[in-house]
């Protein structure tokens, strides 16, 4: 009796197991999971009726020797032969290499020691000097108190200007940080805390030690000098 085969068909993108796929992949398992092919194809987005997306980067790759240094010399007309790759996706395409060759040319950018208040103010005056309203800042700090990032939370009146403990922590909790520094500027060169910045500062310490984030400062910022709830003892 003779024996029968099963036919194979390639498969699409749509078919293969959800953790196959390289969006999907990435979303569970990080960007450094995905091979070379399967990066090029989240950028590509598509591919043709008859080749998925995967093997359509496969392709370009082999091409161009599976070398990513000889991808990067590819115009957009050269990549456009390629049956699959229109305009938009060849210049997604040298976009990416031209972002990575800035990257390895970018110098190194030595981390910001936040671990004083006169640190902090001098860090944050190029945000908040020479400003005709208030705008509230805060520093992003990690383990060894190195800064993350800088980040203007919200901008207000003369006098006032309203802070979303919601959407500050989220800001928190989405870079990673484990400390920050509040900051606010008052035009008007008064450094004093008002009532309102006290209750402020006291309420998203509260909300940082439920989220066992810590709350290290608050710097009131003028054009000359600044006050520091820290330094106070108001901290």
């Amino acid at each position: 009796m003779a024996s029968h085969m099963y036919r194979t068909a390639p498969l699409k993108i749509r078919d293969w197991a959800p953790e196959d796929r390289p969006r999907e992949k990435l979303l569970q398992k990080g960007a450094a999971a995905l091979t070379d092919a399967e990066l090029l194809a989240v950028l590509i987005g598509s591919g043709t009726r008859n080749t998925s997306v995967v093997v359509l980067a496969q392709h370009i790759l082999k091409t161009n020797g599976n070398s990513l240094q000889e991808l990067a010399k590819r115009s957009v007309q050269e990549l456009q032969r390629f049956r699959g790759i229109g305009a938009a996706k060849a210049i997604a395409i040298v976009c990416a290499m031209e972002l990575t060759r800035r990257r390895t040319d970018e110098p190194f950018r030595k981390k910001e020691l936040v671990n004083s208040s006169s640190k902090a103010y001098k860090l944050l005056q190029p945000n908040l000097t020479d400003k005709s309203i208030e705008e509230f800042w805060i520093l992003l700090l990690n383990r060894a108190n190195y800064l993350i990032k800088k980040i203007k939370v919200s901008s207000g009146g003369t006098s006032r200007t309203i802070v979303d403990a919601k959407f500050l922590f989220r800001l928190v909790l989405d870079h990673q940080a484990v400390s920050i520094i509040l900051a606010h500027n008052h035009p008007s060169g008064n450094t004093a805390p008002s009532t309102a910045d006290i209750a402020l500062t006291n309420s998203l310490d509260k909300a940082g030690k439920l989220l066992d984030i810590a709350v290290l400062d608050h710097i009131i910022f003028t054009d000359r000098n600044y006050f520091s709830f820290s330094d106070e003892g108001l901290l």
